[in-house]
């Protein structure tokens, strides 16, 4: 009869795997179901790609072959070209249709999925491609576009198939190694675990207890190493569904709200989870509409800045060696756990772009390596958007200095992953450079003025953003990729919108 193939890429768990759970409805008709996995070095070689992915992925694979084992067919595993793979399947067993989840990747999986589409179509296979997330292929505006989301993730999550017929003629391969794959050696001591198992843990713990302080303390790496719930890595590699986040959540929010829980915190922490998951969406949206948006500046006008690669401050800031100690300490906690929050992720990008003046394409690739969490459709407008390059946000340049006060006032962050300052006192953590003992310190001084730095990039930023021509560009890239917020009625000091109604405010939102 043939093999279905149910290819597996960033979606790496059994629960609510619509391909799968569909394909093992059909086998009377379609034949038996072939999990697959492949290895693929032209993706993994890819310059934004590190060891500590391939690291996380394979504890995920390990565990999804283990229970795909356990209901009769262990997922098989393949290291080489996806298209020879499936060729070889093709000419071997023959293949009566190909499942998968849609993927917003980088521009390397986007061009290997228009190669098997040319393939499946000359073979004349179909390719049944499903929805995982929020992402509405070949969305043609955005209007409705947070309804719409919500009426995915709402839908009936299916379960598990309880039982694949076992293919004992087909070798289940080995997973590579990292050396085999092309990556460097890449340590991480401190990197979460990968794997069903740990990534519904991780959900559990915060919905229960670790999310309590969520609202109030995600600005801080010093408090929202705990209180962020740490499952992006999980979302990014699909070992927990955005949609079993946000139902769980949502469950969990009903439930606080009957035991009348809101003095403690609960309600707002979950509400702006909930909010959040609609941003993991949005962001990956724009990379979808927009595939260039990985390689050029989505306003063009950026183009006319001249901001050359200074390798030596470039490698300082990649080191954790700029001489401006919060920023130090955020870049090398990164190194060290694969995780930062996001208002530090945002400064350690801003710093990059504005303060050091270093063009964003390669300090986005240095931070998309260090991100367990790398998902190409959120990494690059988000890249965009802190350095400043969208043309319709807000321009965010962080005081770094202000940020460690803010964030670390007693400097324990700090301390901790920047040792050279253990004999600061707390007064001059921040500024070591105005301690009076700073000549014996094994740590550089500043590698720029932070202040003059920040005003020279405001106001070449300014005198870029006055045209006429700068707005009607700016216009035009709110309307494909805008969240529709920057849309809405204005609201004056009491709260009372000046034009507009409930309703519209309610449907723009996201």
């Amino acid at each position: 009869m043939g093999l279905q193939v149910v290819w597996f890429k960033r979606d790496l768990r059994l629960d609510d795997h619509v391909p799968l759970a569909e394909a093992a409805q059909q086998t009377s008709t379609l034949g038996p179901v072939l999990p697959l996995y492949v290895a693929e070095p032209e993706i993994w070689g890819g310059e934004d790609m590190s060891g500590r992915h391939w690291a996380f992925a394979g504890e995920c694979l390990e565990e999804l072959r283990a229970a795909l084992a356990g209901i009769g067919q262990p997922l098989v595993i393949r290291h080489g070209e996806i298209v020879s793979v499936l060729e070889d399947l093709h000419r071997r067993y023959g293949l009566t249709r190909l499942w998968s989840h849609q993927e917003t990747g980088n521009a390397a999986t986007y061009a290997r999925d228009k190669r098997v589409l040319a393939w499946t179509r000359a073979r004349g296979i179909p390719w049944r491609e499903l929805r995982q997330h929020g992402i509405v292929r070949g969305l043609a505006s955005r209007d409705g576009w947070a309804r719409r989301w919500d009426r995915f993730m709402a839908e009936p999550i299916p379960p598990a198939p309880t039982a694949l017929q076992p293919l004992s003629d087909i070798a289940p391969g080995s997973l590579p190694t990292a050396s085999d794959l092309g990556l460097a050696p890449d340590p991480c001591p401190e990197r979460q675990l990968g794997g069903r198992r740990a990534g519904l843990e991780v959900l559990e713990s915060f919905l229960t207890e670790r999310g309590r302080t969520y609202r109030r303390a995600m600005s801080s790496p010093v408090t929202g190493f705990h209180a962020c719930s740490r499952l992006s890595s999980h979302f990014a590699w699909g070992s927990v569904s955005l949609r079993e986040a946000s139902q769980a959540a949502k469950r969990e929010l009903r439930r606080q709200r009957e035991a009348d829980r809101t003095a403690e915190g609960w309600c707002g922490s979950l509400s702006s989870f909930v909010g959040r998951l609609h941003w993991h969406c949005h962001f990956m949206q724009k990379l979808e509409d927009g595939p260039e948006i990985e390689f050029d500046n989505l306003h063009p006008a950026y183009d006319a800045l001249d901001k050359p690669l200074d390798m030596a401050r470039f490698q300082a800031w990649c080191g954790g060696r700029t001489g401006l100690p919060f920023v130090d300490a955020c870049m090398r906690a990164l190194l060290a756990t694969g995780w930062m929050n996001f208002r530090m992720r945002a400064m350690l990008m801003a710093v990059a772009s504005y303060h050091l003046w270093l063009p964003w394409r390669p300090t986005g690739l240095h931070l998309a390596r260090l991100f367990t969490d790398y998902e190409a459709g959120i990494h690059w407008p988000q890249t965009q958007m802190q350095s400043g390059t969208t043309g319709i946000n807000t321009v965010r340049i962080y005081n770094p200095v202000k940020q460690g006060y803010d964030q670390d006032p007693d400097g324990r962050f700090v301390k901790r992953w920047v040792p050279e300052l253990a004999a600061v006192p707390q007064s001059h953590i921040h500024e070591p450079w105005s301690w009076d003992r700073a000549g014996q310190l094994d740590y550089p001084a500043p590698i720029v003025d932070h202040k003059a730095a920040a005003q020279s990039a405001r106001a070449a930023i300014r005198d870029l953003r006055k045209s006429d021509a700068f707005q009607r560009n700016a216009e035009a890239i709110q309307a494909k990729h805008g969240s529709r917020r920057s849309g809405l009625s204005q609201t004056n000091r009491r709260g009372r919108r000046s034009s507009g109604s409930d309703a519209r405010q309610r449907e723009m939102k996201l």
